[in-house]
């Protein structure tokens, strides 16, 4: 299905009328459609008090020049009908808004290669912008092993833990999305042009605000719930009991997406915000990247083996020959009829067990009779 131009210009215009996630803009988009809600507000008709607020500006917004700098910039603006339309974003219609935010986005800015449509199979990686050596460690190795198995990796280009998660995909070359707070055609924060214009090379650089637009306090928490929108799931990586990241956490709860949550030292005041989270129940724990896609992956797929330790020669050994070889003593050697009786066994067991321990290297035999080897004792 193609989209008209009438329908794009109409929706550029709106989206520089309001902040991203105003309530009233997305419920008469989408009563109304784009292009009636344009008219009539060009119209001066007041709608839920858009008019007073907001449509005086109509006037002064050109769509074409907008487009046509965005195309200068190497931005593109994707709506609801275009072929790479992250339909996902579909399902934020309905809910209830958190902090006066929510809804279908009028329209996505993009700068990069990689289509929305693609964003799909995916998963956010979020947490603290103070994160610690471990947090970082941890949101890195998630980022690589996620991007290398060919799920995307979205976060918010902020310090930390968004930073090391979009590196780790980087560094295997696979393709990472930041979502910013600001218009795409903007750095922020500016310490990370770098990896902005890495991330743009080779993924995509998203935002629901038009170009030039500053990041604002009330842009996070907009540009929060298309972070949790876009992804099958979102994994938090440090937050404390008040953080960003726990916002979009929320939303994809909402969302019925996967949520996780990667456990910290329980004196990490970095990680009391998780913790709680986990103890509720709102998360599933996580500790590596082969846990997250075990979750979010289709099922079958990405299973993980329960975490078991190293097999010892021990762990090969029968029940009878267990019982035998705990008979067996370190210091002094004792005859097999001595270990028969010690272990509760008959004579012809203890033979048949003691000659297994002595080829697997357990037990040892000498004149003063059997005693167990160094092997034994590992």
């Amino acid at each position: 299905m193609s989209v008209s131009e009438q329908e794009r210009l109409a929706r550029v215009a709106l989206s520089r009328l309001t902040e991203p996630g105003d309530l009233r803009l997305a419920a008469l988009t989408d009563e109304l459609g784009a292009v009636t809600l344009h008219q009539l507000l060009a119209d001066e008709r007041d709608l839920m008090g858009l008019q007073t607020d907001v449509a005086a500006r109509l006037t002064g917004i050109e769509p074409e020049r907008e487009l046509e700098q965005a195309s200068r910039l190497g931005l593109r603006f994707v709506v609801p009908g275009d072929e790479e339309w992250p339909v996902q974003v579909g399902d934020l219609a309905g809910l209830e808004p958190l902090h006066e935010r929510g809804g279908v986005p009028i329209g996505l800015w993009v700068k990069g290669p990689l289509r929305l449509s693609a964003i799909s199979r995916s998963v956010a990686v979020v947490g603290s912008r103070a994160s610690t050596s471990y947090g970082a460690h941890v949101a890195g190795e998630m980022g690589a092993v996620a991007a290398m198995a060919g799920t995307i990796v979205v976060s918010g280009a902020a310090f930390g833990i968004d930073d090391a998660a979009h590196r780790g995909a980087l560094s295997v070359d696979g393709p990472t999305v930041a979502v910013l707070a600001c218009g795409a055609d903007r750095v922020y924060p500016a310490a990370h042009r770098e990896l902005i214009a890495r991330i743009a090379s080779s993924g995509a650089v998203v935002s629901e605000a038009a170009p030039g637009c500053a990041p604002q306090r009330i842009r996070f928490l907009a540009r929060n719930r298309l972070i949790a929108a876009l992804t099958s799931g979102t994994v938090v990586v440090e937050a404390a009991t008040r953080s960003g990241a726990l916002n979009t956490s929320n939303w994809a709860g909402r969302l019925n997406r996967v949520v996780m949550g990667v456990p910290g030292p329980v004196t990490s005041v970095s990680s009391t915000g998780v913790h709680e989270q986990l103890r509720t129940g709102a998360m599933s724990l996580v500790t590596s990247g082969s846990d997250v896609l075990e979750l979010i992956g289709e099922s079958g797929t990405h299973l993980v083996e329960p975490a078991r330790a190293p097999q010892t020669v021990r762990d090969r050994l029968t029940a009878r020959q267990r019982q035998v070889l705990d008979a067996v003593p370190v210091a002094h050697g004792v005859g097999a009829d001595s270990l028969a009786r010690v272990a509760g066994l008959g004579l012809l067991e203890v033979r048949s067990a003691l000659a297994a321990l002595q080829r697997a290297g357990l037990v040892m035999s000498d004149e003063g009779g059997w005693r167990i080897t160094v092997l034994a004792h590992a």
